[in-house]
């Protein structure tokens, strides 16, 4: 998997986030430990989830 960057997420909205979030899900469930390929989607998992909580309202 390529790595997602928070660059390439900050352009797409809500629903394209919790999209890429899925198939990210879905490579590090296909993946295996210590691979090149978990290592991306562990990032690019943290990097969506960021990028959610970053647009998360303040209570």
């Amino acid at each position: 998997m390529k790595l997602i960057t928070r660059f390439e997420l900050a352009s797409k909205n809500e629903n394209e986030l919790h999209y890429a979030l899925r198939l990210a899900f879905n490579e590090l469930a296909k993946s295996d430990a210590g691979s090149p390929k978990r290592r991306n989607a562990l990032a690019s998992i943290e990097n969506i989830q960021n990028e959610l909580n970053s647009r998360a309202p303040c209570p």
